[in-house]
This record gives structure tokens, sequence and C-alpha cells, in this order.
């Protein structure tokens, strides 16, 4: 259910990318909390989880470079200012 109204969130408020950043938290933490909930009974679960939950710290510092990267090059966040290159 989460993950369903985190996917509607991102393909309807992209219009700047912190927004669309801040939906794929949402998207990322509701599927690790539903493998948590599905992994927690087995014993390779735990380890699982704990990959999981790494690969997402890196994936949101990803992000957040490219969002400084970003706004220092264009001065916004915007989604429209890298469509103009397009």
């Amino acid at each position: 259910m989460f993950v369903f109204i985190s996917f509607i969130i991102f393909s309807f408020k992209c219009q700047s990318l912190l927004l669309m950043l801040l939906s794929l938290e949402f998207v990322v933490l509701s599927i690790y909390l539903m493998m948590f909930l599905m992994f927690h009974s087995y014993d390779f679960g735990f380890y699982f989880c704990l990959i999981y939950i790494s690969m997402m710290v890196c994936e949101s510092a990803l992000g957040l470079s490219i969002l400084v990267v970003m706004v220092r090059s264009y001065g916004n966040d915007y989604m429209q200012s890298l469509n103009v290159l397009w």
C-alpha cells in the first residue's frame, strides 16, 4: 500500500529534484519495512536487511550530491532546468 502511494507521489510531484528524492526515499523505506516484516523469522533476513539499508544510505548520499551539483550549476532544483538541455 505504501509503495503504491509513494509511486503515485513520485509520478505526480516531480517538479523539483528534492521532492523526487524524498518520494524515492519513501519508496525505499516502505520496501525495507515490507522486507523486514517478511524476513524477521528467517536467520538470513537480518543480514539481507542490513545490506539493503547500507545500499539505501549510498543511494541517498548519491542523490544529495547530485542535488548539490544541480543547485550550484543551475541555481535551483527544478526538473524543468534539466529538460531545457534535452
